[in-house]
């Protein structure tokens, strides 16, 4: 499975009842097609994966795979409680994803041996590939990667940990089994202000939320990065990205919320956060606000 291009975390709407919205979901990913993901990886953690049921994971899956309509791969999420997770697999697969990102188990903290079990029955639960997210309660070693590349069905490594040094020694190891057909991205939080040092890890491939949000200044840093212009990308970087994370960083699981609230300052009306996460106050609005000036400003829209 290739992947090129900016890979994409969609939003999951809400109506003001509550529910899924599908239509406004349908919008808000057949809106960015145009301008190139490499892939699209509705519910997920952008998605609120963590707060969705499995019928609205199935829903938002299902909705995702009908707009992209194979122009590129579909990834879905499964993870939390295992038995959760096993189910998210199942009706991924029936949707009609193309792969599995799977994410952290609940709660426990188990040893690397338990961790290796978990993303292997997640796999086994059906016959789609998966991706292993690195993060949280999920810290892989180097061996226990080697260990899971030697299934064909693992095919790719999301780091989110933000530990260079151990994702250098998995990307080294996994790399050494002869795994030609394994990806690496960098998962974390606004990925494009670390991508720079990611890269050079041998980690081309990020997820990005801003790309939800704003996907022309996504695609203007992305650009830049492919094809080395510094000075452009350090300019987004200086202007949006590093201004965005200082506002993210405020308030715990602003991450989600700040994209949220961007589309919604776009016109796009997704609805609010669930709990336990927050939308940002008006003062966070307007500092929102100014930051995507900034950046629409920069990518020269």
């Amino acid at each position: 499975m290739k992947f090129d291009g900016v890979l994409f975390f969609p939003v999951t709407p809400f109506t003001p009842e509550g529910t899924v919205d599908v239509e406004l979901l349908k919008e808000h990913i057949g809106s960015r097609l145009p301008f190139g993901p490499g892939g699209v990886f509705p519910a997920c953690g952008t998605g609120e994966f963590h707060a969705l049921s499995i019928d609205e994971v199935r829903t938002v899956v299902t909705a995702a795979v009908e707009v992209v309509a194979g122009k590129v791969p579909v990834v879905a999420g499964a993870g939390g409680p295992l038995g959760h997770a096993i189910a998210a697999a199942r009706v991924a697969e029936e949707a009609g994803a193309d792969a599995l990102l799977v994410l952290p188990p609940y709660l426990v903290t188990g040893p690397t041996d338990g961790l290796v079990a978990y993303i292997e029955a997640v796999a086994d639960a059906s016959s789609l590939p998966v991706i292993v997210y690195h993060r949280g309660n999920a810290k892989f070693t180097a061996a226990s990667m080697v260990r899971l590349a030697a299934n064909p069905k693992v095919i790719g490594f999301k780091d989110g940990l933000g530990d260079v040094g151990l994702a250098q020694e998995i990307v080294s190891a996994v790399r050494a089994t002869g795994r030609e057909d394994f990806a690496f991205f960098n998962g974390l939080l606004t990925a494009e202000l670390t991508q720079g040092a990611y890269r050079g890890l041998g980690i081309p491939l990020y997820s990005s939320a801003a790309f939800a949000m704003a996907p022309e200044i996504a695609k203007a840093y992305y650009d830049a990065f492919v094809s080395g212009d510094e000075h452009r990308r350090n300019a987004l970087l200086e202007g949006f990205y590093a201004p965005l994370v200082r506002l993210r960083d405020q308030t715990p699981g602003f991450g989600v919320s700040l994209v949220k609230a961007g589309l919604r300052l776009g016109g796009l009306p997704v609805g609010p956060v669930r709990p336990p996460l927050v939308d940002p106050t008006e003062d966070q609005l307007l500092q929102l606000k100014s930051i995507l000036a900034k950046g629409y400003e920069l990518a020269g829209r």
